[in-house]
């Protein structure tokens, strides 16, 4: 397999494996935390937005965000992994998070890219090159939870919550 599927299919696994070094190393303070989290939450509600908008495998979504960016769940990962180095007040930290991010992301977009190119031929290649019209389609909700995104606000909650756990003096 190559080494950009091997990472993809890895990157939960090494996400766990981030996170864990992330709040070992994270030095929080309440004013960190707080802008880490808004700007987290941002990022989770790109990710809510491109979810319910999303028939995975099914087609090429060019509704909702999908308008506008070509992988909006992960550009709103990154936008999460921002909030957290913030959260975490740490150089080392970011470092991680920081190659994390830049290693999987790359992997899963290269790996994803040849599968909906494979599946979709020229009409992946067409919403690419931004020639695809939009498709009408409204946000559901149900559609979020069906794409599991209920999961990533779990995780979301749950870090942040063991970094509150972290805080220390200072502002």
């Amino acid at each position: 397999m190559p080494l950009p599927q091997t990472i993809a299919r890895w990157r939960v696994r090494l996400g766990f494996a981030a996170a864990v070094v992330t709040v070992v190393l994270a030095q929080p303070t309440s004013r960190t935390w707080t802008a880490g989290f808004i700007v987290a939450l941002l990022g989770e509600c790109l990710r809510v937005w491109a979810a319910g908008h999303l028939e995975k495998g099914r087609e090429v979504t060019r509704s909702g965000p999908y308008r506008f960016v070509q992988h909006p769940l992960y550009a709103g990962s990154i936008v999460i992994a921002g909030g957290v180095a913030l959260a975490a007040r740490s150089v080392v930290a970011a470092i991680v998070i920081a190659v994390y991010m830049g290693l999987t992301i790359a992997a899963a977009v290269r790996t994803e890219e040849a599968q909906l190119r494979e599946a979709f031929g020229t009409a992946y290649d067409d919403y690419r090159a931004s020639r695809a019209a939009p498709m009408p389609r409204r946000f559901s909700l149900a559609r979020a939870i069906r794409n599991r995104e209920h999961r990533a606000i779990a995780g979301l909650v749950a870090g942040f919550a063991l970094l509150a756990l972290k805080i220390g003096g200072g502002a």
